[in-house]
């Protein structure tokens, strides 16, 4: 049968989301969230794979600036809603649509894609390197206090309807993001995906819930949540499940986690995504009972080498060249001259200079955001030393203060 690959148009969203929710487990989505896609689409950077009227393949790529090493938020391709009907699996069709979207990518200037992957295994063979770890937690708050640090009694608290503190919300997470590589900048619209809170995804639980802390009548942190409550023979057991959660300086931070701990009637806060390093770590009494859980996160493919490597800013001075394969975008294969002064600003040149280390775009990408040493790859020989100290060198200039991190899907 033949197949046609095509921009998506907008009268055939619904077949396309139809073939997408079919790929994922045929479970429609909410109407709330259905719509909310719906708004968010860039249909000029959709793409649907057909087989007649039918739609059997989907991908799209939503134009982010995401935050990397230096704080500087860099043009990428947030890659999203990937899917292939069973009834053509096995045929190229997830190859073609992956070939066409990054030559789209590079059309558009954009140095770098992005996305998160349902399966880790299917993304790298087209270049694409695990760059950020998420922290699953489910702390037994019964057992476990916090240290609060000096300053907490000049923080305020107050509950607040999460789509009225939007705005505030917001406000923080702005100032925020330029800190933690791996943040997207968020886009019009994009912070309603913060509020989406259909009725059928709450499991049992409560409507989702926003505490503010306030410092001199100025928010600086937020927390959003649900609650529910349940009971065993002897107390009540119920669970506090944590969505997002960001603060401006540490007594706020370690205020609104002490609110969600003593929330009454619950013994567990569940925490879906969290930083690998995040500082709850350091301010819990017992971390054994927080049943810490770490994943693969986001998953970062450089488009154009050149251009990224010189976009992020590096923690030491580097002079190292690199030889790097990369089969799937050949315009990135070759030797690159990577270097860096004491203030960390870059310069990457094609060069035909003797190579001091080999590695694959798809390395690159897991490297980039500072999250992953390059001598692990090293030694699980995934990254070639030529020079002797090369490795060093370069891993030293690519490694950042703290984990990269991205906070929320798309």
């Amino acid at each position: 049968m033949t197949t046609e690959l095509r921009v998506l148009r907008p009268s055939e969203w619904d077949n396309w989301i139809t073939c997408l929710e079919r790929g994922f487990g045929a479970v429609p989505s909410p109407p709330e969230a259905r719509e909310l896609w719906l708004a968010l689409a860039e249909y000029e950077r959709f793409l649907g794979l057909w087989d007649g009227a039918e739609c059997v393949g989907t991908t799209g790529a939503y134009s982010f600036r995401l935050t990397v090493p230096g704080g500087a938020a860099v043009p990428a391709a947030g890659v999203t809603m990937v899917s292939v009907a069973a009834t053509h699996r096995r045929r190229g069709a997830l190859t073609g649509m992956m070939r066409r979207q990054l030559d789209d990518v590079r059309s558009w200037g954009e140095p770098l894609a992005v996305l998160t992957a349902s399966e880790p295994a299917i993304y790298g063979r087209f270049g694409y390197g695990a760059a950020t770890r998420e922290m699953h937690l489910d702390i037994d708050t019964d057992r476990v206090r916090l240290a609060r640090p000096a300053g907490s009694d000049g923080v305020r608290l107050r509950y607040a309807d999460p789509v009225e503190a939007l705005a505030a919300c917001e406000a923080v997470y702005a100032r925020l993001a330029p800190g933690r590589p791996g943040t997207p900048v968020r886009r019009p619209n994009w912070d309603r995906t913060a509020v989406l809170d259909p009725e059928r995804e709450r499991s049992g639980a409560s409507p989702l819930q926003c505490v503010l802390a306030e410092r001199d009548g100025e928010v600086v942190g937020y927390a959003t949540f649900r609650t529910k409550p349940e009971w065993n023979l002897t107390k009540p057991a119920g669970t506090v499940s944590l969505r997002d959660l960001g603060a401006l300086d540490p007594a706020s931070y370690a205020s609104l986690w002490q609110f969600l701990f003593d929330i009454d009637l619950m013994s567990t806060v569940e925490c879906g995504n969290r930083p690998a390093d995040d500082a709850l770590l350091h301010l819990v009494s017992d971390v054994r009972r927080c049943d810490v859980r770490t994943q693969d996160g986001l998953y970062v493919r450089l488009v154009e080498v050149g251009a990224a490597l010189e976009a992020r800013t590096y923690r030491a001075p580097v002079d190292v060249v690199l030889e790097v394969e990369d089969a799937f975008c050949p315009w990135n294969a070759g030797r690159w001259r990577l270097t860096a002064d004491a203030k960390g600003v870059a310069s990457c040149r094609r060069t035909e200079d003797d190579a001091d280390l080999e590695l694959s775009v798809r390395e690159l990408g897991s490297a980039y955001l500072g999250g992953v040493s390059l001598a692990s790859l090293a030694a699980a020989g995934r990254v070639r030393e030529l020079r002797t100290g090369a490795l060093a060198e370069a891993g030293a200039a690519f490694s950042w203060d703290v984990e990269p991190w991205l906070p929320h899907g798309f």
